[in-house]
């Protein structure tokens, strides 16, 4: 496998050329992330370029067909290596014969990592080398280690929003399409206790959620602050497991179709249009919480 490991002062993350995914991460003593098993065999996908997914699994472009599986083919496809030091790495994955099969569109997506003792960085550039508008959506689905400790129960973990998150949240239905029915928040105030049911009907859905940090932290345990830039919309997701699992927080630029909509891509709830020579830009980071608020 095609990977690049960072590394500084006991810290180290692996990065995989494959979907540019985060593969590992240790920062200081604490192995944060899931190590991928038979719950669910995947770290930290990028979604790319889309969200969730679609009505038949089909993007249509000027009434055309195109297959395109759910959560896009970028986690899927090898990255091209731009720079790699011991700290930091890039890598960029642009259009060719075989994603316009997909993905009738010419892009560029530029992802870099960079590490230091207490954070893992990532910053993400979308550039539109085309003559039309770029129709698209991006996200990131990491998981983390659940519970993030040995010892510490499951219940024992919540999560702290940057902000009271009142709104309510959205679900899926069973074929994977953003259901219109509206739920109440199971945050109280900026608390969000975890425990294995809340997901039993899959993941929840924050659209437009005010937040752009939180906290994820075991009482009595480790806490880590995740904060992000560009992406309006948030999941947070497993599947229930009474066992050691993970929880994957998600922020995303888009979402799943919603049930119903069967339309053109351009037009689909949630993507962005990136103009002609555009470019576009992201971040995410998770580090150690250095104290409780």
């Amino acid at each position: 496998m095609d990977i690049h490991r960072l590394h500084l002062d006991g810290s180290e993350a692996i990065i995989a050329a494959t979907g540019t995914e985060l593969q590992a991460l240790r920062l200081g003593e604490a192995d944060l992330l899931w190590p991928a098993g038979p719950l669910w065999p995947r770290h930290a996908p990028l979604l790319f370029p889309v969200v969730g997914g679609l009505k038949g699994d089909t993007l249509c472009h000027l009434g055309i067909p195109f297959p395109m599986p759910k959560h896009g083919f970028a986690r899927n496809r090898a990255f091209t290596w731009t720079s790699r030091t011991a700290t930091t790495c890039s890598l960029e994955l642009k259009d060719d014969a075989s994603t316009r099969a997909a993905y009738p569109f010419p892009f560029r997506l530029r992802v870099g990592y960079a590490l230091n003792r207490s954070k893992l960085s990532m910053e993400l550039e979308l550039h539109n080398p085309g003559e039309s508008p770029l129709p698209a959506s991006l996200g990131l689905h990491p998981a983390f280690r659940w519970p993030l400790a040995p010892g510490v129960p499951k219940r024992a973990h919540r999560l702290v929003f940057e902000a009271d998150e009142p709104e309510p949240l959205r679900r899926l239905e069973a074929q994977g399409l953003l259901s219109p029915e509206l739920y109440p928040t199971p945050i109280q105030g900026r608390e969000l206790s975890l425990r294995e049911e809340l997901f039993v009907d899959d993941a929840l859905i924050f659209l437009q959620a005010r937040s752009r940090s939180l906290r994820f932290e075991a009482l009595g345990g480790p806490s880590l602050t995740l904060r992000w830039e560009g992406f309006p919309n948030l999941g947070v997701w497993t599947k229930p497991d009474p066992g050691p699992a993970f929880l994957c927080i998600e922020p995303w630029e888009g979402y799943a179709s919603p049930a119903g909509w069967d339309g053109e891509f351009s037009e689909k709830p949630g993507n962005f249009l990136l103009p002609p020579a555009a470019t576009k830009h992201w971040s995410f980071s998770i580090a150690l919480t250095s104290d409780r608020q």
